[in-house]
C-alpha cells in the first residue's frame, strides 16, 4: 500500500473516531437534558455500553496502525472529560 493511501486511511479513520465521540456526547447531552438523571441505570447502561465500544474502535484502529496510540486515547479522554462537564451541570440544576 502506498505511503499517501495510509495516510489518508489514516486522517479518516481518525475522523470517523472523533465523529462517534461526538455522537455519544449528542446522546449523553440530551438524556441529560430531556430523559433521565445521571443515576438513572438506564443512563449508565447506555454510557457505560457506548464507552465500551468507542474504546474498542479505538483499540482497533490503534492495532490496524490507522491512528497514532496517544492521538487516539486522547479522543476517549477528551470525551470522558466532556461528559463529566455535562453531568457536573445536570448535577447543579
Amino acid at each position: 500500500m502506498r505511503i499517501d493511501a495510509i495516510t489518508k486511511q489514516g486522517e479518516k479513520a481518525y475522523a470517523l473516531l472523533q465523529e462517534d465521540a461526538e455522537k455519544i456526547r449528542q446522546l449523553i447531552e440530551v438524556q441529560l437534558e430531556n430523559l433521565t438523571m445521571p443515576q438513572c441505570p438506564l443512563y449508565e447502561e447506555v454510557l457505560d455500553t457506548r464507552m465500551f465500544g468507542l474504546s474498542r474502535e479505538i483499540d482497533f484502529a490503534i492495532r490496524l496502525g490507522l491512528v497514532e496510540e496517544e492521538k487516539a486515547k486522547n479522543i476517549l479522554h477528551e470525551l470522558e472529560r466532556k461528559l463529566a462537564l455535562l453531568h457536573e451541570g445536570s448535577v447543579k440544576k
